[in-house]
């Protein structure tokens, strides 16, 4: 059995060593494909999620690289603790159970990236319109909606818990369903999701080759803080 953790943050492959940095949770589509190398051919594939979401072309691709990898050998997905945005796509990769102290939450693409004038704007609405298509297939094949039930879904920013994941037909069964499947999830917090800039992780790699082997945790402890002081909006398509 190999197992995939899909855990915190959805990135892009070259952030990646920025999260581990910092011991941040985050997931990329290297990390994926090395399990998935890394294991016997026909072996099956255990999926656990627990990911605020992220980048939406590292939750595509995630995703395509488990529809594939289901075609030759088992594979079942657990939500662990929230699949949301970009995760809650991957989660549409295959048989899926969620936990029913768990949550799903589903909506539209946004991006950080719109400046200009009327006619700029407007593309920028149709592109963005054109990506909540491509996306909602993932939840059309996975349950049976429509195209325009998977749209209103997303459009609404819809939060489910299992019982109602699986009433939608986006989840399979609840995990432990005995133990209190059904009980309403109480929403604590919602979850803002930004990558680093490219200026923050040169400012990072630059303090971390200055202090040299002995002030590496001297320098850790210095972009710490500056990477909480540093909050500039998101340049990646997000969902």
């Amino acid at each position: 059995m190999a197992r995939i953790d899909i855990r915190g943050k959805l990135i892009p492959n070259d952030y990646k060593w920025f999260y581990d940095y910092f011991e941040e949770d985050s997931t990329c589509p290297k990390d994926v494909n090395k399990i998935l190398d890394a294991a016997a051919e026909g072996e099956e594939l255990e999926v656990y999620i627990n990911s605020p979401g992220g980048v939406i072309s590292v939750g595509s691709e995630i995703y395509t690289l488990l529809r594939s990898a289901k075609e030759s050998r088992g594979l079942k997905i657990y939500i662990t603790g929230e699949a949301c945005s970009a995760a809650s796509v991957i989660a549409m990769a295959g048989y899926c159970e969620m936990s029913p102290t768990a949550l799903m939450m589903v909506h539209c693409v946004s991006t950080g990236r719109v400046s200009g004038n009327h006619v700029e704007m407007e593309h920028t609405a149709e592109v963005l319109r054109t990506a909540d298509r491509a996306l909602c297939t993932a939840y059309m094949e996975k349950s049976g909606m429509t195209e325009r039930e998977a749209l209103e879904m997303m459009e609404r920013e819809t939060w489910l818990n299992a019982q109602q994941a699986v009433g939608r037909g986006l989840v399979d069964a609840v995990m432990f369903e005995e133990t209190g499947a059904g009980e309403e999830t109480a929403l604590a917090a919602g979850n803002a999701f930004r990558l680093p800039t490219k200026a923050q992780m040169e400012r990072v790699k630059r303090l971390i080759g200055e202090s040299g082997p002995a002030g590496a945790k001297e320098a850790k402890k210095k972009a710490e803080m500056k990477l909480r002081a540093l909050k500039n909006p998101i340049l990646q398509w997000t969902a």
